[in-house]
């Protein structure tokens, strides 16, 4: 699977390892999969709340500040592609009317990504366990 945020080789970040951490979660949530879960749902539900905001964004404050809500709850997650696609967001210039299109393409992208892996963590921790990034597994 290409990444989610590869839009043909420009300026939004490939990461190569899964979009979810969730050893990086369970360091704060102490190892409580119910608590996680709860998380990662809260996460997933304000997902696109927080993507609808960043589309209508009509200033490059808005567009700064949602972007940079976005990039710190999907941090605050191990959800590291999505966080990683939001920054590049944050950072690019906000005239530029296509750069802001093929952001939001690939946080879309991203986005869809994360939670329908979010989604799947229901069935029990086999699933959880494909999400592990593999440089955190131990």
């Amino acid at each position: 699977m290409g990444s989610a945020a590869d839009d043909g080789g420009s300026r939004w970040p490939a990461c190569a390892n899964a979009p979810l951490d969730l050893a990086y979660l369970r360091r704060f949530t102490h190892g409580n999969v119910a608590l996680e879960r709860e998380v990662l749902q809260l996460f997933a539900m304000q997902l696109p709340v927080s993507l609808a905001e960043l589309r209508s964004a009509a200033t490059p404050k808005a567009w700064r500040e949602w972007s940079h809500t976005i990039k710190g709850s999907a941090a605050a997650v191990g959800a590291k592609r999505v966080a990683a696609v939001a920054l590049a967001a944050e950072q690019l210039d906000f005239a530029d009317g296509e750069a802001r299109a093929a952001a939001l393409t690939a946080l879309g992208a991203a986005a869809d990504e994360v939670c329908r892996l979010i989604a799947s963590i229901g069935g029990g921790s086999a699933a959880s366990e494909l999400l592990v990034f593999k440089g955190n597994a131990g």
